[in-house]
């Protein structure tokens, strides 16, 4: 009995003694918004749509490849949420810091909106080529009279931004630098839009 009761005790203390690495839960943020004081969009509304993906599924994995034929996602690391309703949040978050629209609303909302903002992410993910690692974003995001279903206007946003890092925090800490770019190039080209 007391051979048993020491097996026990030792696969109790084995079993607890091997630990994964806790899951880092990053998420996407924009430092700062610029309001804009253009008058051509201050009486109008503007509904920004969930983002397509052309190339992987729109979840929280963070990806990352070290060539342009192989891909992979880390095991302890993810976004706070699904990657597609973060960039839309730090969009529609972009569009009402900036006072440029009237509203902001989202694409559930049944609300009668003037503009559609759409967006295709054709990269958003952790490059890594021997020494060098970026995160590289790459949206294009249109513009769309919600009147008439015509496009105003369409343009692809990319960037490549260097890690201090090689890993998932070093990924998250460059991609929200991109991001806050994309954010000011984005009301920048609204505003010449008018």
């Amino acid at each position: 009995m007391k051979h048993i009761l020491g097996i026990v005790l030792l696969l109790g203390l084995y079993g607890c003694s091997i630990k994964e690495a806790p899951l880092k839960v990053y998420t996407l943020h924009i430092d700062h918004v610029d309001k804009k004081h253009s008058r051509f969009y201050v009486t109008k509304t503007i509904k920004v749509n969930f983002p397509l993906s052309l190339k992987e599924k729109i979840n929280q994995n963070m990806h990352f490849s070290y060539s342009d034929a192989e891909q992979g996602s880390y095991q302890n690391a993810q976004w706070s949420n699904n990657l597609g309703q973060l960039i839309q949040g730090s969009l529609i978050e972009t569009m009402e810091r900036s006072g440029l629209f009237k509203g902001v609303i989202s694409y559930a909302s049944t609300a009668q909106e003037d503009y559609r903002l759409e967006s295709t992410i054709y990269a958003f993910s952790h490059r890594i080529r021997g020494n060098a690692s970026d995160a590289v974003v790459s949206i294009q995001i249109s513009l769309v009279d919600a009147n008439t279903g015509k496009l105003v206007d369409s343009h692809r946003f990319s960037y490549t931004v260097p890690t201090v890092t090689k890993n998932a925090k070093g990924y998250a800490d460059a991609t929200n630098i991109a991001l806050s770019k994309l954010s000011e190039d984005l009301l920048v080209w609204l505003d010449r839009l008018k």
